[in-house]
């Protein structure tokens, strides 16, 4: 097994950013399909949505405790495991016409993605460190923005080609290919391996959690993942049966909005050094005024294109917000890197799992207003969260 020099590796670098956006991409790219995986499954909406959010909160729980096992026992060979695991989830789930046996496989998916995005987030801080890591965790987000960008817009032509199940063929293949590109130009990033004893890690996870500012900045993430997921949700039904457009359709606005997450992120890095307070009261109060406003268009107007002009705004402008809350919640343990890794993305998904099903359970997806009042909540939680406990942000 090769042993990865600080500061000297570009092909394992270029590797882990290609798999930090898998947890999107496990999602993502079947998105389009949501409604014609419902038809033939014979399921419902909600049945077929939790598909999505098996995967969020197996992939947040399994974070939680991924870290300790990738400080203890390295990153490398737990993840060409999980590669291979996650591969044979997708091709089980390619051929199978039970809706219990892919939440099984789902499951299956979010542990697996868990060990391998962690491991990944956790290869920049063993290789990289000061301003060259900084630099790179603040490309986190927007490497992570390439799945919902490239991902939806692929899986609405392979819907509309193929099915549904394509999207899984698909997963499988990609994941099979990331196995062999690891066996020849991989190899382990950690330096110093950590003993693993339950009680000093357990130790160590009270310490963040009880450091104020990291779990304000959690709840944060949670929250504006929470807005992306949403839509993810909702989305599909509301193009494919409110307004009576093809899964392409779907596909297209997803790209669309994967741009502007991108941009927010983008904006998010060359803002990093900015004042924090006040950039993101700014950003908070734009978005807040954007979500008011898509929930009361409806009245004069309702349509794709308006649909989708306050949707982007308020997408890049959560983009921005994560960009800048995910790369300082990372860096604020070095030396727990795995550990902070996977707590920091376990509660993200954890949070939102529970509040994006429970907004698309509540609040039905039949059109802008349903979504903008989604937006709404979400967004003035994290307002008042925010602005509430911002003298223990620094």
């Amino acid at each position: 097994m090769r042993i990865i020099e600080k500061e000297q590796d570009g092909i394992g670098t270029l590797l882990a950013f290609l798999l930090i956006p898998l947890s999107g991409l496990a999602t993502d790219i079947y998105l389009p399909s949501l409604p014609a995986m419902a038809k033939h499954l014979q399921a419902t909406n909600a049945e077929v949505q939790l598909t999505i959010v098996f995967f969020m909160i197996s992939y947040g729980i399994s974070q939680l405790f991924v870290g300790s096992l990738l400080d203890s026992f390295g990153r490398y060979k737990l993840t060409i495991a999980a590669l291979l695991l996650f591969s044979i989830a997708s091709f089980s789930i390619a051929n199978s016409h039970h809706i219990y046996l892919i939440y099984l496989m789902r499951v299956i998916h979010g542990i697996t993605v868990a060990t391998i995005v962690v491991g990944k987030r956790a290869y920049f801080v063993d290789i990289f460190s000061g301003e060259k890591l900084k630099h790179y965790t603040s490309l986190f987000s927007i490497v992570w923005s390439a799945a919902p960008i490239i991902a939806p817009f692929f899986g609405g032509y392979l819907q509309t080609t193929f099915g549904w199940e394509s999207n899984f063929y698909v997963l499988g293949v990609f994941a099979l290919i990331m196995v062999l590109l690891e066996l020849i130009f991989g190899g382990e990033s950690l330096r110093t391996f950590q003993n693993f004893h339950f009680k000093s890690i357990i130790k160590v996870y009270g310490s963040m959690l009880k450091t104020t500012s990291f779990s304000l900045g959690l709840i944060i993430l949670g929250l504006t993942n929470s807005v992306f997921m949403v839509y993810g949700m909702s989305g599909p039904f509301i193009i494919e049966h409110a307004f009576k457009l093809p899964a392409t359709t779907t596909g297209y606005c997803a790209l669309i909005l994967g741009i502007a997450l991108l941009l927010g992120g983008f904006l998010g890095k060359a803002t990093l050094n900015r004042p924090f307070f006040k950039k993101m009261i700014i950003a908070i109060v734009v978005q807040l005024v954007f979500a008011i406003l898509m929930l009361l268009s409806p009245a004069l107007h309702s349509s794709l294109s308006t649909l989708m002009i306050f949707a982007f705004v308020i997408h890049f402008i959560a983009g921005f917000i994560f960009n800048n809350y995910f790369s300082y919640c990372l860096s604020l343990f070095p030396k727990n890197a795995g550990i902070a890794s996977g707590v920091t993305g376990g509660s993200i998904y954890a949070i939102t799992s529970i509040l994006s099903y429970g907004i698309v359970y509540t609040i039905p997806a039949n059109g802008q207003a349903s979504l903008g009042m989604s937006y709404l909540v979400l967004i003035t939680l994290a307002f008042l969260i925010f602005f509430t406990t911002r003298k223990k942000v620094h």
